[in-house]
């Protein structure tokens, strides 16, 4: 199976002199095409800084990260703004919808801001996948907090990302909720075949991946696959997370 993305002898330092801190340290590692991969470690990891750098958010201090066959090293940020657009989907423990845009409008916003073409059979399947039916007219405001992190899973599918990056998107859901939207993300990933990337510090989000990747002081320390609550929070108690 071929890489999603693809980071080589990443690091990333922030600051500089005896003031630098080194978020990430010599990471190389490849997420999979169609999978679906969780990213845990103790708080200051290098979590976030992790998926920023493989989404194009924030440059490596050194080292090389792919998208795809494509190298985001030397790109302006135009170009970096431009291959977020239309390559990457994101989905926020904030579901950070605009307030004043239905749920089809915000769906359909990164198509409109790109100026491409809405894909209306796309579109349709999209909002049946996040079982949005009959709620496309509402406003943010007229939706559950899970209905409304299912609008934010539909906006990162519309443009058909090489990949989805989630930061703690059951973070501010309550369990019952939060089993709802991990199920979605898993069924993206089985029926859609989109890969999926996902920050988290609950074992109970990392269960529904296939692999889960564990960082500690920069560093990606250990991976699992077939991961089990169990198994991840035995694991990330031997991390120090939870002592």
């Amino acid at each position: 199976m071929d890489d999603a993305v693809r980071l080589d002898a990443v690091s990333k330092v922030y600051g500089k002199g005896q003031g630098a801190v080194a978020a990430l340290r010599e990471v190389t590692i490849g997420i999979p095409r169609g999978g679906f991969t969780a990213v845990m470690g103790p708080s200051g990891s290098g979590k976030s800084t992790f998926l920023h750098c493989a989404a194009g958010l924030d440059r490596p201090t050194s080292g090389s990260v792919r998208l795809g066959d494509i190298e985001l090293a030397g790109m302006d940020e135009t170009r970096l703004t431009e291959l977020r657009r239309e390559r990457v989907g994101f989905v926020f423990q904030a579901f950070n919808l605009v307030s004043s845009l239905t749920v089809l409008q915000n769906i359909t916003l990164p198509l409109r801001l790109a100026g491409t073409r809405v894909d209306r059979a796309w579109l349709d399947e999209v909002v049946r996948r996040v079982r949005l039916d009959g709620r496309t007219g509402h406003r943010p405001a007229e939706l559950s907090g899970g209905q409304q992190q299912r609008v934010a899973i539909a906006r990162a599918l519309v443009t058909r990302p090489e990949v989805v990056f989630g930061d703690e998107p059951t973070g501010a859901l309550d369990m019952m909720t939060a089993r709802d939207v991990l199920t979605l993300l898993r069924e993206v990933v089985d029926g859609l075949g989109q890969t999926v990337v996902m920050v988290t510090h609950d074992p109970l989000a990392a269960s529904y991946a296939d692999t889960v990747l564990f960082l500690a002081d920069g560093r990606v320390v250990d991976t699992m696959s077939a991961p089990t609550v169990d198994s991840v929070a035995d694991r990330m108690t031997r991390l120090g997370a939870w002592v």
